[in-house]
């Protein structure tokens, strides 16, 4: 506590020495200042809750006890501030974190409590525990699951605050270390009431991006700055590690400080520190990868020109190989043609021709001949299997006098059952045809 402030008199007081006379006002703004100057502007403080009682505003209004003891409390209702604390009774034995304070309007001293767990290890941190082992036995946090991150990713989704620190410190790395990346700012709110469905929200949104015809993003950064627990306890929550096992792409965790630890942090595919070592994670120095490119390309460098002047040595040795198996087979060559040429002039080639163009001119002669007996003879048998045929045709026994009798159907009439009375026939002589009437004689 400030051990410099007193209450005293005013340096102008009258001449006589009489004391300054203090206002009601004026005491209870003092002993305030030295509250709150004196423990400052948060303080923890242990005991027993009773005489609770909850506003319809949501204000609550307790005193905190001990054995010989007691402190008034209020803890005002903020909008998104510690919906998931514990709720208050008496009985209960609780820490709580706050300003201590007066109430001048009755000049009582009070704590205005900001923070309130359970006694001992916590209640958050009890769920935090509780959550951890539940999704450790359903195998979210195995790291068989996880998937290693692109190497030089593209697009980049960042879901955080618009307004954090931490979406700022992230573009500053990676517009310095990858300046050729596209980032996509996913804006949600990290903390306070319905912020993890936003985060669970903007995971859905970017995951859908592909089936709507939108390029696929290489890998999504959920990110916040730093806080205390009940700050950071919206990516501890159930539903938001379901939606960051469930994403397709994969998803790097980077809430808080290095030494916060959260559920998000397990599910994701990796966790990194700090958001700025998320960045540094994702995108490479851009010039420590010149650098990298630099040694890379003067290393194919030495080995091309090695490759280049081996491959020079091998072509000079083939080459005069190749001369000298060329000069070898040429005079092979030469001495081939001289052969042809002597045997040629022994065997003198035009003669030989002309006994075989001989030869071969019988031969077109006899197959002349062959070929003209051979037709004479077919002919002669198909004029002899013609007269034949015509000898049996039906128009061979029409010219010698014979009929052919056929109904109007066209059937033949052989005998005269199948020629009843009164049907119409037809004759046929060579000549023509002759259409007549059956009429039966009487039996003589």
């Amino acid at each position: 506590m400030n051990d410099d402030f007193a209450l005293s008199a005013p340096a102008d007081a009258d001449a006589r020495g009489r004391p300054h006379v203090f206002t009601v006002s004026e005491i209870t703004k003092s002993v305030r200042m030295v509250l709150e100057e004196g423990f400052g502007p948060s303080i923890w403080v242990e005991g027993e809750v009773s005489n609770h009682r909850k506003q319809a505003s949501g204000h609550q209004y307790f005193t905190l006890k001990d054995a010989t003891c007691q402190l008034p409390c209020v803890h005002f209702a903020r909008q998104g501030m510690w919906r998931r604390q514990i709720v208050l009774q008496d009985g209960m034995h609780v820490r709580v974190r706050g300003q201590l304070t007066v109430y001048e309007a009755r000049g009582q001293y009070q704590l205005s409590v900001q923070q309130v767990q359970a006694a001992g290890d916590g209640l958050l941190q009890a769920k935090f525990e509780a959550l951890k082992r539940k999704l450790q036995a359903e195998g979210l946090f195995d790291a068989e699951r996880k998937r290693p991150l692109p190497r030089l990713p593209r697009t980049v989704v960042l879901i955080t605050s618009p307004s954090g620190a931490a979406l700022r410190d992230m573009l500053n790395v990676l517009s310095r270390r990858a300046p050729w990346l596209h980032l996509v700012i996913a804006p949600v709110r990290v903390q306070g009431d319905g912020s993890a469905e936003e985060m669970v929200a903007a995971l859905a949104m970017v995951n859908a991006w592909s089936s709507h015809g939108l390029p696929r993003p290489d890998v999504i950064v959920l990110s916040r700055g730093g806080g205390s627990a009940e700050d950071l306890w919206e990516f501890n929550e159930e539903i938001l590690a379901r939606a960051i096992a469930a994403s397709a792409i994969p998803v790097i965790s980077a809430v808080g400080h290095e030494v916060d630890f959260t559920i998000a942090d397990f599910v994701a595919d990796l966790r990194a520190p700090t958001p700025s070592a998320a960045a540094e994670l994702i995108a490479p120095d851009a010039t420590e990868m010149l650098r990298h490119i630099g040694q890379l390309a003067n290393r194919a460098s030495r080995e091309l020109h090695g490759q280049f002047d081996a491959a020079q040595q091998r072509l000079d040795i083939a080459s005069d190989c190749l001369t000298r198996e060329v000069r070898a087979r040429f005079g092979e060559l030469r001495a081939w043609i001289a052969e042809q040429a002597a045997s040629l002039r022994e065997h003198r080639p035009d003669q030989v021709l002309k006994l075989r163009r001989q030869t071969v001119e019988g031969h077109a002669r006899d197959l002349r001949t062959c070929f003209g007996r051979n037709f004479q003879r077919r002919a002669e048998r198909v004029e002899r299997i013609a007269d034949r045929l015509r000898l049996l045709s039906p128009e061979a026994t029409l010219k010698r006098g014979y009929t052919i009798t056929t109904r109007e159907d066209g059937a033949l009439v052989v005998s005269p059952a199948e020629a009843p009375e009164g049907a119409r026939i037809l004759t046929r002589t060579a000549h023509g045809e002759i259409a007549s009437v059956v009429e039966r004689r009487a039996s003589e």
